[in-house]
């Protein structure tokens, strides 16, 4: 498989999904009509990711476009987080890099756990209560629907929605120490890979640190492309409960020939690994040819 820079797309951060500044979906090949775009978007020979912010994706593919962990709000809405780092700051820490309009304009919803930084009140409100939206387990479908959305479904090992193949995967909100110390708080978390016949399967890990389930998940499915939450958030006095440096480069030696992208950094209060750190790690580690680590708003070819 080519390295990271030949699965970035030659788009620049222009003004084709904006109504002002923010990176956007413009190919560099070739202008193109707004039908245009549309067209190749929902094309099933195409897919593309794009970093929204946080752990907030756009995804398109198999001619699907999918919003994962919708977190709408405007800067600054929200406290941050209780006895978390940095919890002085609010959230999110910075603006959507585009309108609401683009963002939700979707044909399904998939939201990992009901975290407020992967699910919030905005989206809530915002996103069509008519979507199919999936769900990691019953219990999350069920407050899903008492937000009235109609069409709350839980995604399992071998969900199918309109020819794109969807299977749950598991995860590990942090350390076996920091489950401990706060279960009721961290609870269960999920990933989910999607394949297709025209495209490279790709695992979106989800809230996870390292662990036996991530491993199993990259044996099972060979990812080619594989989304890690990597902004090493933090909880005060306890270790990280997300990816850091040394989870990702476990991910690089389990998967070697996967490229990486770098998710959930740098917008909300308890993330303190920056994408510069994390890329001068990745350096030292040599695997910088295998990791992206988009900025907001940024769309990349997967």
């Amino acid at each position: 498989m080519a390295d990271a820079s030949h699965i970035r797309i030659a788009f620049t951060r222009r003004q084709a999904l904006t109504m002002g500044g923010g990176a956007v979906l413009a190919s560099a090949l070739a202008a193109r009509s707004a039908p245009a775009i549309a067209a190749h978007e929902r094309s099933t020979r195409s897919a593309s990711l794009i970093q929204i912010r946080n752990a907030t994706l756009r995804i398109d593919y198999g001619g699907v476009r999918f919003l994962v962990d919708p977190v709408l709000a405007d800067k600054d809405a929200y406290p941050g987080f209780e006895g978390t780092a940095n919890s002085q700051r609010r959230n999110p820490l910075v603006p959507l890099p585009m309108p609401l309009a683009p963002i939700v304009d979707v044909d399904a919803v998939i939201v990992t756990h009901l975290h407020p930084d992967h699910w919030d009140e905005v989206a809530k409100a915002k996103l069509n209560k008519s979507l199919p939206i999936f769900a990691q387990n019953a219990e999350d479908a069920t407050q899903l629907k008492g937000a009235g959305f109609s069409d709350a479904r839980v995604l399992t090992e071998q969900t199918h929605f309109r020819g794109v193949s969807l299977s749950r995967t598991g995860g590990q909100h942090g350390t076996d120490a920091t489950l401990k110390a706060l279960p009721q708080i961290l609870g269960p978390v999920s990933g989910f890979v999607m394949s297709h016949p025209a495209h490279k399967t790709l695992y979106v890990a989800g809230d996870t640190i390292w662990n036996v389930e991530v491993e199993r998940a990259i044996a099972r499915y060979a990812p080619d492309v594989i989304v890690l939450n990597a902004g090493m958030a933090t909880v005060i006095g306890l270790d990280p409960i997300i990816m850091g440096p040394s989870d990702v480069l476990a991910v690089h030696r389990a998967a070697p020939n996967a490229v990486l992208i770098a998710s959930h950094m740098e917008a909300f209060n308890h993330c303190i690994l920056s994408r510069a750190d994390l890329r001068a790690f990745s350096k030292r580690d040599g695997y910088e040819q295998r990791l992206l680590i988009p900025a907001d708003g940024e769309t990349l070819e997967i």
